[in-house]
């Protein structure tokens, strides 16, 4: 975090390549939260989120990989064997000249260089153990009235532990004891608090101006979404589960909810929205109920595309869903005539078997004097 302004740092030695099964989905969980409060709230088109993730296997390998989004869209990327940052949208230069971009991206390469060193340093100094990830979400996001507002936070392992705000360098309030001493060292190297003030508070916002304008034609897409409803796994006896499925639509946010009228349904479950390969999104809402309560209910769909007209999709299932218990219930009426029936006869030739024990003996006596003739 230090390296920044240090424009003869050393760059990334090669190095054995580091992987982590768990490094990426911790960062984007946990830069979902400082995104949003909360892992549901969408982020704004005007928001540059530049995610890092770096593994130190021990003190001699170590990798770094990165990429960058605005909002929702990914449209870079830097792998830990490149010094080369990857553009994943052809307006992704945004503003920048080529030689901005090369300014920056040796600015990276020296970053990354010093960063694996003072991480290396910080071990030693604080007496940390090997393996560790630290993850970094740093950016801005633009704000009504020509304003912006700029983001740096580092985690350890997933949890926060350190922020940049203003100027300084200030631990979590519940980071371990040692961050507080990292901070402070941190704060000793005025050159890249400076740079990274720069960087944060002036580059970028003028940045996303210029990138929004240059995607403007992609990022304000509106493809209205496909709705339609169907039933998932049985629940359980006399229970349905409603499924509501959501494909196609663009951008990302979009609000969902099983209804009874006007009236929200408590149980509504939504699940992960899922990126199709055309860039558009699928989502599936779901809700538990009784089998006679589905008549009524209905799916209301709220997304930019569709102009302020939700898309209400009632429920149709519930005469197909009477009939299938009248056929449930013919059914177990039936097997319960077929038993008593069995029942009956069964007691009957029971009772026929008796008179038969009976019988026999006289029947054989007589049909034996029949064929001798009389004594």
């Amino acid at each position: 975090m230090r390296g920044a302004a240090r424009a003869g740092g050393a760059g990334d030695r090669a190095r054995p390549p580091v992987r982590s099964a768990c490094g990426w989905w911790l960062l984007v969980v946990w830069s979902l939260r400082l995104a949003s409060g909360g892992l549901c709230a969408p982020r704004t088109r005007g928001r540059l989120q530049c995610l890092q993730v770096s593994v130190f296997a021990n003190r001699s390998r170590a990798r770094t990989d990165g990429l960058a989004r605005l909002g929702e869209l990914q449209v870079y990327g830097w792998r830990n064997g490149s010094d080369s940052i990857r553009f994943l949208k052809p307006w992704a230069r945004g503003p920048f000249g080529e030689g901005q971009w090369d300014e920056l991206q040796r600015l990276l390469s020296v970053y990354r260089g010093s960063f694996t060193r003072d991480m290396h340093e910080f071990v030693k100094m604080l007496r940390l153990a090997y393996p560790f990830e630290i993850q970094v979400s740093a950016g801005c996001e633009l704000r009504p009235g020509n304003t912006s507002e700029s983001f740096f936070h580092a985690a350890f392992q997933g949890k926060e532990i350190m922020s940049f705000q203003g100027t300084v360098w200030v631990p979590a309030p519940d980071a371990p004891y040692w961050v507080g001493r990292a901070a402070k060292e941190l704060n000793q190297d005025q050159g890249t608090r400076k740079t990274l003030q720069w960087l944060l508070n002036d580059t970028c916002p003028q940045f996303v101006r210029g990138l929004l304008e240059a995607g403007k034609s992609e990022l304000e897409k509106q493809v209205r979404p496909e709705v339609w409803l169907s039933t998932g796994p049985t629940p359980g006896p006399g229970r349905l589960l409603l499924v509501c499925h959501v494909s196609g639509f663009h951008p990302k946010p979009v609000w969902v909810m099983w209804m009874r009228g006007e009236q929200e349904q408590r149980g509504t479950q939504q699940g992960d929205i899922l990126p199709h390969a055309d860039e558009t999104w699928y989502l599936r809402v779901t809700l538990d109920v009784a089998a006679w309560e589905a008549a009524g209910l209905s799916c209301r769909v709220r997304h930019s595309s569709l102009g302020g007209q939700d898309i209400i999709i009632h429920w149709e299932g519930s005469h197909s869903s009477m009939w299938l218990m009248l056929v449930a219930l013919l059914g177990s009426l039936l097997m319960i005539g077929c038993l008593a029936l069995w029942y009956r006869r069964r007691r009957s030739l029971n009772t026929t078997g008796d008179l038969h024990i009976v019988l026999d003996p006289i029947s054989d006596l007589l049909n034996k004097k029949w064929e001798w003739g009389p004594l």
